[in-house]
């Protein structure tokens, strides 16, 4: 079926990207892990971690049930893109332009990249801000810095050196971790938050759900999971059925994480900034200042670290998705793995990203207004995108015995409908 699909759908593939990702358990995984634990850090981007500090502050321990509500979703969709990938040997948008219109392929990519770059503005300048209180250099040098060190090192050190570095920094993940641990979090409540599902019928409530999630299903990681797994290594692709059931692993251990730390934050806002009566959070860095004072201030550095090294690892995953979605599109040669010279358009993609979200920096837009057009363009691509997965894993033609199975199929269908009908609730609700 493998040199089926390779050779029926698009260029051939000689080599699949984690040969070694042979079983879950056994001592040195941290060495055999591929792109999920990457991907579900990258989750948690400082835009992220503005979303969910606001949900904390602003509702308390209310939304916490969000937090097991949207992992097997955020698992599905992400298992979903990996099996394409794995089975197809090709990106997503590879398959999006063999199997569908041309109209939704430039819709999708179109979106996704524009959300993607006003998402790594967002994201440059929370970092910039959290290097600016450790140091006395200007918020504009700072985000120029930055955006120069992560684009060189995306474009010029090969991925299976890179990697490693990504792998590395979802240990900043951590510090979120931490800062749960000194907080004083009243745990009656936080049982209450998983347990009780409480939706008011108003804006306020289902805009919140929204952010929440489009921030967790974001489209952007649907590309980054397919592209990854097919990045070059020298070895075969491998369908088998140890292969994919490791795979799985690999993307629920990455989802878990970012789920997890999800749940950290909003649960360390909701103890801290919530309790002390702090409703408003209009930046990642403004909740690692309001923390300290509450919480210590080694809450508050622990925060603030975490939100550079998040960003360390989301905004070239960001990056990195633009150019690989928009590369597969036109049908350019796309690969971390290539040097600059062996895919000049792929990286001029990430160059052009990097260089846009720069720009909107130096132009003064606001950090939190980019952050909502983000969360909107990601809110409108991502049921779209949802339903187009969904609609090709359940192509035999395209997969054969590898097509999703049905609880996976059914995880993805509600998803796909539920994140739809959110915005459509939130217009009929009363403000």
């Amino acid at each position: 079926m493998t040199s089926k699909a390779n050779g029926e759908y698009g260029e051939p593939k000689t080599s699949g990207h984690h040969p070694v990702r042979h079983k879950i358990r056994g001592a040195g995984y941290f060495s055999r892990i591929g792109p999920g634990i990457v991907t579900g850090a990258a989750d948690d981007d400082p835009s992220g971690i503005g979303t969910y500090s606001q949900v904390g502050a602003q509702f308390g321990y209310r939304f916490l049930w969000a937090a097991p509500i949207l992992l097997p979703f955020a698992f599905a969709i992400q298992e979903t893109c990996a099996r394409l990938a794995l089975v197809t040997g090709q990106g997503l948008a590879r398959v999006i332009k063999r199997r569908m219109p041309n109209w939704v392929l430039i819709v999708t990519v179109f979106l996704v990249a524009l959300a993607n770059t006003v998402n790594i503005a967002a994201d440059l300048s929370s970092m910039a801000a959290v290097v600016t209180m450790f140091s006395p250099i200007s918020q504009l040098f700072a985000v120029a810095f930055i955006a120069i060190l992560v684009g060189a090192a995306e474009i010029f050190i090969p991925y299976h050196q890179y990697a490693r570095v990504l792998r590395w920094l979802c240990l900043s993940l951590l510090s979120y971790i931490a800062v749960l641990v000194v907080a004083n979090v009243d745990w009656h409540q936080v049982a209450t938050g998983l347990t009780q599902i409480k939706i008011g019928w108003n804006r306020f409530d289902i805009a919140a759900i929204i952010a929440i999630a489009g921030t967790t299903i974001s489209p952007y990681l649907f590309f980054w999971q397919a592209a990854e797994e097919i990045e070059e290594s020298g070895q075969a692709p491998d369908t088998s059925q140890s292969h994919i059931k490791a795979m799985r692993g690999d993307v629920l251990v990455g989802m878990l994480s970012g789920v997890f730390v999800m749940f950290a934050i909003m649960t360390t806002t909701a103890a801290t900034l919530n309790a002390k009566g702090i409703t408003e959070i209009t930046s990642p860095e403004q909740a690692a200042l309001a923390l300290a004072p509450i919480a210590g201030d080694a809450a508050g550095v622990i925060f603030a670290l975490g939100i550079l090294g998040t960003g360390l690892l989301a905004v070239p995953v960001l990056a990195g998705s633009t150019a690989y979605a928009v590369s597969e599109a036109m049908g350019w040669h796309e690969s971390l793995e290539r040097k600059p010279s062996q895919a000049k358009q792929f990286y001029a993609v990430i160059a052009v990203s990097m260089g846009i979200a720069v720009a909107l920096n130096f132009i003064g837009i606001n950090p939190m207004r980019s952050l909502v057009v983000a969360a909107l363009l990601n809110g409108l691509t991502a049921p779209i995108l949802m339903f187009i997965i969904w609609w090709l894993a359940r192509d035999k033609k395209l997969l054969g015995e590898h097509a999703s199975p049905w609880w996976s199929n059914l995880l993805v269908g509600v998803g796909s409908i539920a994140m739809a009908a959110l915005p459509v609730l939130w217009l009929f609700a009363p403000a």
